[in-house]
């Protein structure tokens, strides 16, 4: 059969994280899965990271997203390749597998922090056995927050400190911070290679790849669509009817009893308002008129940091993590950690790419080339330090939004504004940062506030309320009977640290909802 002619029980648009992790909840609980996927199947050995290949044939055969994404900030055109995926797996083929539990109040208030959207419509312990579910699922190790008073997660024992890590453990404790080992999902099987920031080419990295979709296939229950771009939702009477998708070039209608959107943030959201129709000229799930609305990103504090001098020089590391200044004097930070790259010759060029593309001189011919000399520069004069980023939470606004031009279909298009009190809590987070790592050499690697754009979030949100989110708190669309949303866009706030346990962990939820729903 056909996948036109076969009976689905659910469709899962998008690989992900979200995405691979509900479908292998259904195809495990014996329902009948297609995965659909709008990138390449790619091969399993490929271990390519993202880069700025320009020819967007050539970017979707490696997984990358394949035309940049056209960004209106605070009022400044910018094109650039943000970094996202589109192929097996999506993002988080190319993520470092940092997998961080956020804390009691990012989702609720507490006695001393209130919550900027008044909360979730899920509690912190509606959550807390979903995180747990998902770390196991995900293979995480690293060791308990020591400022954390919630009860740990089911970590693995981490691998030993190399002696940077030890040196840099050793001296971030002796300045009176709490150094933890990052939450890292990584199998470390025999010839793990530790694959941070590109695809891995065995199944040490737990991924939406590698944790979701492949034990999903294993099941018999799920199929695999890729190079399958869906262009639009049907709708008919509060029900997806079918979903028209372009399968290696040929037009086909699809249907199943239920559809799960998990295309991320910013892919999910703009799908949604390219399926209008009469009934829904807004968009479909868009009575409240917030889909695509209410974008976070977090925002980079990134600086290097270097190990006391004559420590050996042991590579670039993922297994530092600290919260000391999560939450300070009533203002939202976030978390810190070492991102696991060095200011490597290839990372330097790729950042001062994007600052090019965020300059008046972004038209000039053949600049792009020229980045190469000063990355060069700065590679030599870094040697082996650290490369560490203070993640700050941004908070929801309705003006920065997913825009979708039906003339050009294609295009990723965001508007995004810098708010004031972001930049009031970006000074007082830099400062905090300087304060904190007194008696380290250490340096900041940007002057202007820099988004991070691979977190997109929050613009199909969950809550109680049709009238102020688009899905309930199961993320069933409020509009639509028989369609989810799995992704980033379900949050309603960014959160201090990486979304991606928290992806995980609510797709475990909304699969096993849905299961049970369904049984």
């Amino acid at each position: 059969m056909t996948l036109a002619e076969t009976s689905w029980d659910a469709i899962v648009i998008g690989t992900g994280i979200g995405g691979g992790t509900v479908g292998r909840v259904l195809a495990e609980a014996g329902q009948k899965v297609l995965f659909l996927e709008q990138g390449a199947k790619g091969y399993r050995s490929e271990e390519n990271g993202l880069s700025d290949i320009f020819a967007p044939e050539a970017r979707l055969a490696r997984g990358m997203w394949p035309t940049p994404i056209h960004v209106t900030l605070n009022g400044q055109n910018q094109e650039f390749y943000a970094p996202l995926g589109a192929g097996v797996g999506g993002s988080s083929a190319f993520y470092a597998a940092t997998l961080e539990r956020p804390e009691r109040h990012d989702l609720e208030a507490t006695p001393d922090q209130p919550h900027p959207t008044d909360g979730w419509p899920v509690t912190y312990d509606d959550m807390t056995p979903w995180y747990a579910k998902a770390a196991e699922a995900y293979r995480v190790y690293g060791s308990h927050d020591p400022l954390s008073s919630e009860p740990p997660l089911p970590l693995r024992t981490p691998p030993d400190l190399n002696d940077t890590e030890a040196s840099l453990m050793g001296s971030l404790r002796q300045s009176g911070l709490h150094p933890y080992h990052a939450h890292t999902g990584i199998e470390r099987i025999d010839g793990c290679r530790n694959c941070l920031g590109v695809k891995c080419p065995k199944v040490c990295k737990m991924d939406g790849r590698s944790a979701g979709v492949e034990p999903a296939l294993a099941t018999g229950n799920a199929t695999l669509a890729t190079n399958a771009k869906v262009t639009r939702l049907a709708e008919n009477q509060g029900q997806i009817s079918g979903i028209e998708v372009i399968i290696d070039g040929t037009s086909q209608t699809l249907k199943a009893s239920r559809y799960i959107l998990a295309g991320g943030a910013l892919g999910s959201a703009k799908l949604l308002l390219a399926s209008a129709n009469a009934d829904h000229p807004k968009g479909l799930a868009n009575s409240s008129g917030l889909v695509g609305r209410n974008l976070m990103f977090h925002l980079n504090e990134m600086f290097a940091l270097w190990p006391k001098r004559g420590t050996r020089d042991s590579g670039a590391t993922k297994a530092i993590s600290l919260r000391d200044l999560y939450h300070q004097n009533g203002a939202r930070f976030g978390t810190i950690q070492a991102m696991g790259i060095r200011a490597s010759y290839g990372e330097i060029v790729h950042y001062l790419n994007l600052m090019l593309a965020r300059s008046p001189l972004a038209k000039v011919p053949g600049l792009a080339q020229l980045t190469r000399i000063p990355a060069a520069i700065a590679h030599k004069l870094f040697g082996h330090a650290q490369i560490f980023v203070g993640l700050m939470e941004d908070l929801p606004y309705p003006e920065n939004r997913v825009i979708y031009d039906p003339t050009q279909p294609d295009k990723l298009a965001v508007e995004y504004e810098f708010k004031p009190e972001l930049l009031e809590r970006r000074r007082a987070f830099r400062k905090a940062i300087r304060k904190a790592m007194r008696g380290h050499r250490r340096a900041f690697l940007g002057m202007s506030p820099e988004l991070n754009y691979g977190h997109p979030c929050g613009t199909v949100r969950f809550g109680h309320d049709p009238k102020t989110s688009v899905l309930d708190a199961n993320c069933r669309a409020h509009d639509i009977g028989n369609l989810w949303v799995v992704d980033a866009s379900f949050m309603p706030t960014s959160m201090g640290v990486n979304p991606s346990l928290t992806i995980a962990a609510n797709a475990l939820r909304v699969g096993d909802t849905i299961a049970k729903e369904s049984a």
